[in-house]
């Protein structure tokens, strides 16, 4: 298996361009606020959470909630410093 940052484009313009704008979904525990949570935590880490591109969407029990943000960022650092923080958070089960 190969390391993720080893991977290059097969074509000019695929895959990841930074800096760029992208979107992350966080799904977690319904109660735990995570429509506000999860762009403030994005914020703290300094990228530029695109505020209007915020949406959500409970489970079907509405035990819990996925957060969907767009936001640009200048590294691939970054992007990843992005999943790394919101995994760390105990109310957030993943992120895609």
């Amino acid at each position: 298996m190969r390391d993720v940052d080893s991977i290059q484009p097969q074509h000019e313009g695929q895959g990841f361009q930074f800096p760029g704008e992208f979107e992350i979904t966080a799904m977690g525990n319904a109660s735990a606020d995570l429509k506000a949570r999860v762009p403030h935590i994005l914020a703290g880490i300094g990228v530029a959470v695109l505020h209007e591109t915020v949406k959500h969407r409970h489970s079907r029990e509405g035990n819990f909630i996925s957060v969907t943000v767009s936001f640009r960022c200048d590294t691939r650092e970054q992007y990843d410093l992005a999943h790394a923080v919101l995994r760390a958070d105990p109310d957030i089960r993943y992120t895609l």
